[in-house]
């Protein structure tokens, strides 16, 4: 009888050891090698070594080396839904034949969101397979019943096993398929553990060849580890076309789905969800969200317009400076990067006269929204001045703009955008960088008033 030969692969990167190692010498972590059986190989004539048959074509013919000026390219159709939202994200609608990975923290909705996805396409006449290896048939069906998706083209297949998966694709020759999740699918062929990295990888490989060679739009549910990345390798993320992150609180009813790799459309794009009981509905103006419970003549309060991939969301900026009891000043951010927070402060002090040395400093970005751009670095700056200097600001301003080291206001992206929404919503006045103000003729409505340095806009909003 053959001796059980093992390895020991890296959860987080891949990486393959004979023995066991307590870091991983690729990727540096420590304690992510999991042991794993290797299958041994049987026979050694070629056709034992082959394990799968080559990709083919979208027209069934089997691919081969072209010279680029000989291949004829044909421009994908998107499938749409009927979330905006959705599509949104997707960068104006699915592209056939692609691989989506969404991630998420469990209870979040990811399931729900991809019932009532497929539920939309199959009542416009394309077929889904809906794959579940989590919950029965009739727990699916309570949920769809909920959630009112009720079709003749949705078939719903509780099943682990992938080559039963992969049979049942090629018989119901469906237009998109969802796999929920790939942590529960088994491949047969690779003797390791269900959810294992082998496992998650070769399942993985097995949907990317059945999407690239059969036109099939595969959805792909992840777990996700206590940090939030998503569980297995890293590899899994460079293997599929998109990956999607459903984020949200579980106490609040909304949800985000971000995209953080299209190859088919750009990334960091944001779609915003309200959890009801019927399900998942989309919110056409999350601005109005963000900024709905703001009080006014608040201090350390300020309005930023945040770019989110192609869409400008007007988010509340709040801070509450105070003084430090202790030897150290603190430092907590909520929704923004904390080292930008400290940088700002610093700039604060340096530039604008500020003493914010012993002050604890807490900032928050209003909504559970995360941002992470150089334009919201003026409204940091004026939320924290206004918290400090106990003055409120003014309601029906924002701000806009990129702080320097020595203190000016530099220019940003896409001003035009940013200004038109402030003024949709109502906004009467908005501060941006003075070298935006070329090249273009603001809304009728707002006023725009170019700040140079950080001591004239603290100025202008502070006045009273």
């Amino acid at each position: 009888m053959a001796k059980v030969k093992t390895q020991y692969v890296c959860d987080n990167c891949g990486y393959i050891s004979p023995r066991f190692l307590g870091r991983c010498p690729n990727c540096g972590r420590w304690n992510t090698l999991v042991e794993e059986i290797v299958k041994p190989q049987s026979g050694t004539t070629s056709s034992a070594k082959k394990i799968s048959p080559s990709r083919t074509d979208f027209d069934g013919s089997a691919t081969k080396p072209e010279l680029v000026g000989q291949i004829k390219s044909h421009t994908e159709m998107r499938v749409k839904t009927n979330s905006e939202e959705f599509n949104r994200v997707l960068g104006g609608g699915i592209v056939p034949g692609s691989l989506i990975l969404i991630g998420g923290d469990p209870g979040i909705g990811k399931s729900t969101l991809l019932l009532q996805i497929s539920g939309e396409l199959s009542s416009t006449g394309h077929k889904m397979l809906y794959v579940s290896g989590e919950e029965s048939a009739n727990q699916i069906k309570l949920r769809a019943d909920r959630l009112g998706v009720a079709s003749d083209q949705l078939y719903i297949y509780p099943e682990t096993d992938m080559d039963a998966i992969r049979h049942s694709i090629e018989e119901l020759k469906p237009a998109a398929v969802v796999i929920d999740s790939v942590q529960t699918v088994e491949e047969p062929a690779i003797q390791s553990a269900i959810g294992s990295v082998a496992q998650v990888r070769g399942i993985t490989s097995d949907l990317m060849n059945i999407a690239k060679s059969k036109g099939i739009t595969i959805f792909v549910v992840g777990h996700v580890t206590k940090g939030g990345a998503l569980a297995g390798p890293k590899t899994l993320e460079h293997m599929v076309d998109t990956v999607l992150y459903f984020e949200g609180d579980m106490h609040h009813s909304y949800r985000l789905l971000r995209a953080v790799k299209n190859r088919f459309g750009s990334t960091n794009e944001l779609g915003v969800f309200e959890m009801r009981e019927g399900g998942l509905k989309e919110v056409r103006n999350p601005s109005e969200i963000f900024l709905e419970e703001r009080l006014r003549d608040a201090t350390g309060s300020a309005i930023v317009v945040s770019m989110e991939g192609t869409r400008p969301i007007l988010v509340e900026i709040q801070a509450l400076i105070t003084p430090s009891i202790f030897g150290n000043a603190q430092r907590t951010a909520s929704g923004l990067d904390r080292n930008r927070v400290s940088l700002i402060m610093a700039v604060l002090e340096k530039r604008a006269g500020l003493m914010l040395q012993n002050q604890d400093a807490y900032l928050k970005a209003a909504g559970g929204v995360k941002l992470n751009e150089p334009a919201i670095d003026l409204a940091m700056a004026v939320s924290i001045a206004s918290s400090y200097k106990d003055l409120g600001t003014e309601p029906s301003e924002c701000y806009i703009g990129e702080i320097g080291l020595t203190g000016e206001i530099r220019r940003v992206t896409r001003i035009e955008q940013r200004v038109a929404e402030a003024q949709k919503l109502g906004f009467k006045r908005v501060l941006v960088p003075k070298n935006n103000l070329s090249g273009w003729t603001p809304p009728t409505g707002i006023q725009v008033v170019g700040v140079a340095t950080l001591r004239e806009a603290l100025s202008v909003a502070l006045q009273k």
